[in-house]
């Protein structure tokens, strides 16, 4: 009887604290920030939960808004950064930080 009362002991918090953590990569989710347009193409500006990361999916801007993106862009370290890889790359605007 004590063999099961150690293992009710151990065995639940144990699993408890498993179940908690694997609950908690599993909730991590991307949040879409801001949509946009310029040039020919629309974005959509997404980061992940913890803002770590952003990443732009670009549309040809007649494209419906159900179907999948025309691309995926790579990820940013910033919200800013994506921006202007979506400005100089998509919406053909002369911007400082465009390279030449």
């Amino acid at each position: 009887m004590k063999l099961i009362q150690i293992l009710k002991v151990a065995v639940i918090p144990v699993l408890t604290v498993f179940s908690l953590v694997s609950a908690s990569n599993i909730a991590l989710a991307d949040y879409l920030n801001s949509q946009g347009s310029g040039g020919d193409y629309r974005y959509e500006l997404w980061s992940s939960d913890d803002n770590s990361s952003y990443y732009l999916k670009v549309w040809l801007y007649e494209a419906s808004p159900t179907s999948s993106p025309h691309t995926t862009t790579r990820g940013f370290d910033s919200s800013r950064e994506a921006l202007i890889y979506f400005d100089c790359n998509y919406a053909e605007r002369s911007l400082p930080e465009c390279p030449k």
